[in-house]
């Protein structure tokens, strides 16, 4: 999804690191919105913030789309699915 393609009233969904933990992430909605603090310019609301519409966010237009390109970048594969590290550790 490009920048110049987004207009105001638009709504998208972004996958948002937790900045403690890097491995940690989550889906979030937000709005394309007129920036309050720069008319002219526009800027991406969630979390009750603004933020400076950039390409540092990986936007997409679905829910649907933003969770494909989730689970490839965060989901283990098949292999790592059979290791629990507690079941490792304390194996009787």
């Amino acid at each position: 999804m490009t920048i110049e393609k987004l207009h105001a009233g638009d709504k998208v969904y972004i996958i948002q690191r937790n900045p403690h933990t890097q491995s940690v992430a989550h889906i979030q909605e937000a709005y394309i919105i007129d920036n309050p603090y720069h008319p002219g310019e526009l800027s991406l609301f969630f979390r009750d913030e603004y933020y400076p519409l950039t390409d540092d966010f990986a936007m997409f237009p679905s829910y649907e789309e933003a969770e494909e390109v989730y689970r490839d970048i965060f989901n283990p594969n098949d292999e790592e699915l059979d290791f629990n590290p507690i079941h490792e550790v304390y194996r009787l």
